[in-house]
């Protein structure tokens, strides 16, 4: 497994996936879900590097634990979510900026996240300068950052029943957001985009990869 160590600006040291080529033009930080850096999110990053992308995915839950890896059953669920709830978002920060600073120097640098990590790529967003461009896929913590002003284009992705996201949390991030591209898939639950849950919906995240592939070419070359 293509795997690095990173060091944050605090001097945590953590584990990230690597994927795609050294010298490439554009490079993405791609944030995990609340199941660690697992077989999804490395396909996720791997298909991201067949389109040229370097990527760095880092082990957010090395804070507290470290090579986590989760599926899907209602006690992985649980389990995610208490460690979730262990990490500070100020730090989850410091990771995710350590993750830029690994990508090749010269590339215009993207942050790509899902679940948790929809959450925090829109923090990296609004409280960053490090990213060209931003997407998120059914973050569920974003509409209570609304109003938190992003630093690059922003495009988001949510299912239309999705049990933790409701609908009027996305109209309310469209109020407070006009320039931010929202997507949403009717009939859609969380986790659309995942290939290994029960709520995969393949037509909707190939339409929703589609459109992230060309947002992130639009602003980042």
């Amino acid at each position: 497994m293509p795997t690095i160590e990173l060091t944050a600006a605090d001097g945590h040291v953590l584990g990230a996936y690597t994927a795609g080529p050294a010298d490439a033009a554009r490079g993405l930080v791609v944030v995990q879900e609340i199941f660690g850096v697992n077989r999804h999110m490395r396909r996720v990053c791997d298909d991201f590097a067949r389109e040229g992308y370097a990527v760095v995915c880092p082990t957010l839950f090395d804070r507290t634990e470290r090579g986590v890896e989760l599926g899907y059953e209602a006690a992985d669920v649980a389990r995610g979510r208490d460690l979730r709830g262990t990490i500070d978002a100020g730090k989850t920060l410091l990771d995710i900026l350590a993750a830029a600073a690994a990508l090749p120097r010269l590339a215009r640098r993207g942050i790509v996240g899902y679940c948790w990590g929809g959450t925090v790529a829109w923090h990296g967003a609004t409280r960053s300068s490090a990213f060209a461009a931003s997407v998120g896929w059914y973050g569920g913590g974003i509409a209570a950052a609304k109003a938190e002003q992003p630093a690059c284009p922003v495009q988001l992705h949510f299912g239309e029943t999705d049990a933790s996201i409701p609908l009027a949390d996305l109209e309310a991030i469209r109020a407070a957001q006009p320039g931010v591209e929202v997507f949403v898939y009717p009939g859609a639950g969380h986790g659309f985009g995942c290939e290994e849950r029960g709520s995969y919906v393949p037509a909707d995240a190939a339409k929703a990869q589609e459109r992230t592939l060309a947002f992130l070419a639009r602003h980042l070359g």
